[in-house]
């Protein structure tokens, strides 16, 4: 029950958290606290650091990726897919892909030939 009754207390704001942490971190810099007090200091910050981790990962979840530029030049998103779980060998084979994909759509005007430049 005790973690219910945590988990309900109201989170501070990102920049309340940032500011309480960066305050934390003087401290414990300026080497005043006795060993008791900075080991307080320090748990204080790593709940303050991970409430600003647990927020920013919230905001990314929000944010709509560009995923390019539609004909008529407005930028064409999709929203974040949370959870994504793919590799970083998945996923750029996906870019690679698109990259391709792209250059394929060019003209070839646009493109400069290594044969022509010199």
């Amino acid at each position: 029950m005790a973690k219910k009754k945590s988990a309900q207390k109201k989170q501070p704001s990102f920049e309340q958290a940032l500011e309480q942490l960066e305050s934390i971190v003087a401290q414990l810099e300026g080497g005043e606290l006795g060993l008791a007090e900075s080991l307080e200091q320090y748990e204080q910050g790593v709940k303050c650091l991970k409430s600003c981790y647990q927020q920013l990962s919230e905001a990314e979840r929000r944010i709509a990726l560009v995923g390019g530029v539609d004909a008529s030049g407005r930028p064409r998103t999709e929203p974040f897919e949370e959870g994504n779980d793919e590799s970083l060998e998945t996923k750029g084979s996906a870019r690679s892909k698109r990259r391709t994909a792209q250059k394929g759509r060019s003209s070839r005007g646009d493109v400069d030939d290594a044969s022509t430049l010199f």
